[in-house]
């Protein structure tokens, strides 16, 4: 030890003592954990999140999983859209024929999506098979993507 630096030698090293170690990790550790919040902050997860979500959706109505669809609303609409379901007794009347997926858009900021379908359905007591292109609006939000409006189709007017 060198007294008049309070600095050990060992070998070739210098080894600062404790206290003087402590004292410049300090700063370093917090800006990890500052860093280490701004990362968490949540990013959209794109196009490679957004796919499966409306392919999923759109899979659910088609087989008259409306409980399951209603995941992909944004909360505040899934209550009302599983009691229409209930209300228009889709489970017996609707019938979702096909669906294609035409087109997905993401906003510049990655946190909105507009996604065009072309849906084909009957609903009861009609024997004529309805075909529309049908935008939808879909939201990043507490870390998963979700349906906010849904435009023409089925469900017109429901998802405003």
């Amino acid at each position: 030890m060198d007294d008049s630096t309070g600095i050990y030698l060992w070998g070739l090293f210098r080894v600062l003592p404790l206290p003087t170690t402590m004292r410049s990790l300090v700063p370093l550790l917090l800006l990890t954990l500052l860093g280490g919040a701004c990362a968490h902050t949540p990013k959209s997860t794109g196009m490679e999140g957004l796919k499966p979500v409306v392919e999923d959706f759109h899979k659910r109505i088609r087989w008259k999983d409306f409980r399951g669809a209603a995941r992909h609303l944004i909360p505040e609409r899934r209550e009302a859209f599983v009691r229409a379901r209930s209300e228009l007794h889709d489970e017996r009347d609707l019938s979702i024929t096909d669906f294609e997926i035409l087109e997905a858009v993401l906003e510049p900021d990655g946190m909105r999506a507009t996604v065009t379908t072309r849906l084909q359905w009957m609903r009861l007591p009609s024997a004529s098979e309805q075909t529309a292109t049908v935008t939808s609006e879909f939201v990043f939000r507490d870390g998963t993507w979700l349906l906010e409006r849904m435009l023409d189709g089925p469900f017109a007017g429901e998802l405003p």
